[in-house]
């Protein structure tokens, strides 16, 4: 998700960029502190940018990371998105974690933290200040904090405005009934009004979230984040919803065995080559859509606007799907790790990862950097939103979320229901 983050930053395609698979690997005898006796560290670091900017961004990052403390290497290691949960686990599991990774947060962080795999992060007034409030309450749990956050993800709509234009459509839909309106239009102009690349299943999910996050309000959701109990109507609502809005046919033909970020051909691809008009997707999409353009540059007529409101739903209108990008530190890793963690979220490197990946970085000193007009339109609305919630699949923990996700493609591939999503769902979380 960094994404997904889904998180993620620009999520998508891994990338070999310096291979140390894994811990810390200084030269010489170690001591205890996980360097070596001639005082040199390595540092390994897992991420999962994409080929392009974000992941030139790390290199450049190491390198004057290195010429600032000559006593610090830090190699960086990109894995494709999808396969980062698993791999990370793996090594977790086996004491033999990298120093630095990407942490998702919510329930898989939990699990990490409960399975004592995690460092706790005691932050500076100054490190408080440069991340915000805020971003360090998405990766605490009852008052420690486990991750420094690097950027804020709103999530929302991405489109084209050339495409919107050529529709007639003159605003963007603020409520279903209008999204509705805007997919006919779009179809009358031979483009797919939205793609969507359930062959990776989370992206697909991510609309039953927000018609979750709609329908249900944030007790119910926050209540079911303790408890992994989806019992309220307001879970089946969403699927009904989703169902609905399925009758439209506002996907892509092929949409279930299409990727999300992978090529030209992926959902992400489609817009960025006008074959699409809209995707649903954390703010990392404008990297990933830039690096899939003919001329591998930003799309120039890129817009954003937040998911449409539902008539009747519990949830705040104005709250908003979104996540958090950041590190966290493996129980071993030595103080130099977090002194680079501290390092990133000072304003020129926040500057600079906010321009490379596109983002919104948690540094407010820095967040005059966003310029562009979709990020604008997520940060205005992000700031006025009554609440934000982080991606279901993060906060609910990986079993329970991949569960969720695989019952909402199943919706979408006339194999299941509304109640089916949570009785599978439900399934998941008794299992444990």
């Amino acid at each position: 998700m960094t994404r997904k983050a889904r998180s993620a930053t620009a999520v998508a395609i891994g990338l070999g960029i310096a291979l140390a698979a894994t811990g810390c690997a200084g030269g010489g005898d170690t001591d205890s502190s996980g360097g070596s006796s001639d005082g040199k560290v390595t540092l390994t670091l897992w991420e999962n940018a994409q080929p392009g900017p974000g992941a030139e961004y790390w290199k450049t990052a190491a390198k004057e990371y290195h010429s600032l403390h000559p006593n610090v290497t830090i190699k960086i290691q990109a894995i494709q998105n999808e396969d980062l949960d698993g791999k990370l686990q793996t090594a977790l599991n086996s004491n033999s974690a990298p120093d630095l990774f990407l942490q998702r947060g919510g329930g898989k962080m939990r699990a990490m933290v409960d399975a004592g795999q995690l460092q706790e992060l005691n932050l500076t007034a100054t490190d408080k200040t440069n991340a915000g409030a805020a971003a360090i309450a998405g990766y605490s749990i009852d008052g420690k904090v486990y991750a420094m956050p690097l950027d804020t993800q709103p999530e929302g709509i991405y489109y084209s405005k050339d495409l919107f234009k050529q529709a007639g459509i003159t605003s963007t839909p603020t409520t279903m009934d209008e999204l509705e309106a805007a997919v006919a239009k779009l179809k009358k102009i031979d483009v797919a009004p939205i793609a969507v690349g359930a062959k990776d299943a989370w992206p697909a999910a991510h609309w039953y979230y927000n018609f979750a996050l709609r329908e249900c309000s944030q007790d119910t959701m926050n209540t079911a984040a303790k408890s992994l109990k989806f019992d309220d109507p307001c879970w089946t609502k969403a699927g009904e919803d989703l169902a609905s809005f399925l009758k439209v046919e506002p996907f892509q033909k092929g949409f279930l065995t299409t990727s999300s970020q992978q090529g030209a051909g992926s959902s992400a691809g489609m817009l960025a080559n006008h074959k699409a008009a809209m995707e649903l997707m954390g703010n990392w999409d404008p990297g990933v859509i830039g690096t899939l353009t003919k001329d591998q540059k930003p799309l120039p007529d890129l817009g954003w606007f937040p998911f449409p409101a539902v008539t009747g739903g519990k949830g705040d209108p104005t709250a908003i799907m979104g996540g958090l990008d950041g590190y966290s530190l493996s129980k071993n890793a030595p103080k130099q790790a977090l002194e680079f963690l501290e390092w990133l979220v000072t304003k020129d490197q926040q500057e600079a990862y906010s321009k490379a990946f596109f983002t919104i970085p948690v540094n407010k000193d820095a967040q005059e950097v966003v310029t562009d007009s979709y990020n604008v339109s997520a940060l205005q609305t992000f700031n006025k939103a009554a609440y934000s919630a982080m991606f279901l699949d993060t906060l609910y923990g990986q079993n329970v979320g991949n569960a969720m996700n695989t019952a909402v493609v199943n919706l979408l591939a006339g194999k299941g229901t509304a109640a089916d999503i949570v009785k599978d769902t439900n399934a998941a979380a008794a299992k444990g």
